[in-house]
């Protein structure tokens, strides 16, 4: 994991974090299905990307974990920035990590990124399966046992097969591990049958409220989410507002075991 600054700052030293995870276009802006046709060119254009970026990164000061989906790792569509290195930096996170995707020539990268106030000792890139490559779930571990913080970043595909096949190769990373948050654009309710088989196969539990995060101009579904384990408690859990993206921020507050929180 890069370090964004020369300071260390030591977040595991409260048993309290705030998570934040979203999908960010890749700093784009959609205020409604139709600039999906009409704003389309925005897409391949850096164009107003800047000026997203900076205003999320403003929000990200009281968070410790933040989830990047659909970050662009240093396109023509980016202006050739590294959105999640930008993020990191600008917010002054210590520490952060990217896993790029998928690839088109040089228009356009995709990854999942991950920013952190929190020194991580393991950091793992896994491709997800699907029919068409370009998924993946980034793995982070804090602490230096078994019993430490696990989180995982995902997107997943929007058809159910390949999602079911996703969040099966998801099940086999977490069910070992008693202390794991899985943060993402899941694509799918929390409390629909495709992420049964997860929570029984984990210790990740449905969470008791599921904020709507999409379309984030009029949110009707909750398919961006932050899922966690049994043992974690979650004090909160809310949406942020429209910062652009077609999808809400979705954020939490945790209460870790305090076997975790005095390591």
């Amino acid at each position: 994991m890069r370090a964004a600054a020369s300071h260390h700052d030591d977040a595991a030293s409260t048993d309290t974090l705030n998570l934040l995870s979203c999908n960010i276009l890749a700093g784009g802006s959609v205020k409604g299905y139709r600039d999906y046709v009409t704003g389309s060119w925005k897409q391949v254009l850096p164009h107003g990307k800047r000026a997203n970026l900076d205003e999320l990164a403003r929000l990200l000061g009281d968070f410790d974990l933040v989830a990047l989906q659909e970050a662009d790792a240093g396109s023509l569509r980016s202006g050739f920035l590294n959105q999640t290195q930008y993020l990191a930096e600008s917010a002054q996170f210590p520490f952060w990590t990217h896993q790029p995707n998928r690839r088109v020539s040089k228009l356009a990268t995709s990854s999942n990124g991950l920013l952190a106030r929190l020194q991580p000792v393991e950091v793992l890139d896994y491709p997800l399966p699907g029919r068409i490559p370009g998924r993946g779930a980034l793995w982070v571990r804090f602490g230096n046992d078994h019993g430490g913080l696990v989180v995982v970043v995902a997107h997943l595909s929007l058809g159910a097969q390949a999602r079911a096949r996703q969040l099966g190769f998801l099940a086999e990373l977490l069910e070992d591990h008693p202390n794991a948050v899985l943060m993402g654009d899941l694509n799918t309710p929390a409390h629909g049958k495709e992420l049964a088989e997860l929570y029984r196969r984990t210790t990740l539990v449905a969470p008791e409220d599921a904020p709507a995060t999409f379309p984030s101009w009029k949110p009707k579904r909750a398919i961006d989410h932050i899922l966690t384990s049994a043992p974690i408690q979650v004090e909160q859990r809310w949406a942020l507002p429209h910062l652009g993206s077609d999808h809400l921020p979705i954020a939490a507050r945790i209460r870790l075991p305090q076997r975790i929180a005095s390591d």
